[in-house]
């Protein structure tokens, strides 16, 4: 009897350690977050900013959460009202990783526009992702050929504060002509429907081509993207506005165009903040690039995220994490882009 009472005894002392192993396996009262995939530790869950869900920025970040949480990295996706306001988020906490403009980086970090005075250091970069197009858009029928010959014409540049008002500015200086024309803030949805209405001569979208609003006009209205050569573009760098990029547009973007268009893109970017651990931003960044086609089958846009170009256009410090996923990849990381000392 006293043999069985034993035996019992063990039983339940090794039932005991079983619950109890279990019950720390899924996580108890602890708040870490372990990949078993990854192998990366975490306390709490990854937001990232993305935009509205009519957007590119949403259906994108959506699916880039749901990635990272097969691998084994708790995180989501919450909408936004895109760029600014997600550089914000970065900066007082709400948001671990976001995406967003590299323009908008450049000048959230470094304190300029609107931002003036109120830098956010806690943004790095990770990796860009694809071109948001500068387009200097006028009717097919319009005797305006260059930037230049805006010069006295009525040009919508964006709403207040935007960053495509920005861009208007920075450009058309580089121009030439920016104290020479009318100025007129209006989203591109107005600006389309006042380019159809010839109540403005030209307007400045920077979106991803085609944009919808532009395409609509288009098929009773056609249209033409004005040029941006390269004395512009080296004009602009020389002035250090490195986030610009070249693309060039086919023909066939838009009804009215009858020849392939230089023009420049910003590019959206998708960056993390700095208190994110080295492990947490090397997996994230990997996770991006394995799986690139999943996050093509959401949105036409990823067509364009690739290792090759994951630094074009990259406005920001590279978050130490990203840093080590590109060096192990044999990629040459421009100094300026290092991540800071310290």
């Amino acid at each position: 009897m006293k043999k069985l009472s034993a035996i019992a005894l063990v039983a339940v002392l090794f039932l005991s350690v079983f619950v109890a192993g279990c019950v720390g396996s899924q996580g108890g009262t602890s708040t870490a977050t372990k990949s078993s995939s990854s192998g990366v530790s975490y306390t709490g869950t990854i937001t990232i900013y993305t935009g509205g869900t009519s957007g590119v920025y949403y259906p994108l970040g959506s699916k880039y959460a749901e990635l990272l949480n097969k691998a084994g990295i708790k995180a989501k996706a919450v909408t936004s009202g895109a760029s600014v306001s997600n550089a914000k988020a970065i900066g007082d906490g709400n948001a671990q990783a976001a995406i967003m403009q590299n323009d908008v980086a450049y000048y959230a970090y470094n304190g300029l526009y609107m931002f003036q005075g109120s830098p956010i250091k806690k943004l790095r970069g990770v990796a860009a992702l694809y071109p948001e197009t500068v387009q200097f858009v006028v009717r097919a029928d319009s005797d305006i050929k260059t930037l230049q010959d805006l010069a006295g014409k009525k040009v919508a540049i964006g709403a207040p504060g935007s960053g495509t008002a920005v861009a208007a500015e920075q450009i058309l200086k580089a121009a030439g002509v920016w104290d020479k024309i009318q100025k007129v803030n209006q989203k591109f949805s107005q600006a389309a429907q006042a380019l159809k209405l010839g109540q403005i001569d030209a307007a400045v979208i920077v979106s991803g081509a085609p944009t919808p609003a532009i395409t609509q006009i288009a098929v009773t209205t056609p249209v033409r993207v004005l040029p941006i050569p390269d004395d512009i573009l080296n004009k602009l760098k020389n002035e250090g506005y490195i986030f610009y990029v070249r693309q060039v547009l086919p023909k066939d973007t838009y009804k009215g165009m009858t020849e392939d268009t230089p023009t420049l893109a910003v590019k959206a970017i998708l960056v993390a903040s700095a208190d994110l651990p080295e492990d947490v931003v090397y997996e994230m960044t990997k996770v991006l690039f394995d799986n690139v086609e999943a996050l093509r089958a959401v949105h036409q846009k990823a067509r364009f995220i690739s290792l090759k170009t994951a630094l074009d256009g990259m406005s920001i410090p590279l978050h130490p994490g990203a840093y080590k996923y590109y060096k192990e990849k044999g990629l040459s990381v421009p100094d300026k882009i290092k991540p800071p000392s310290g």
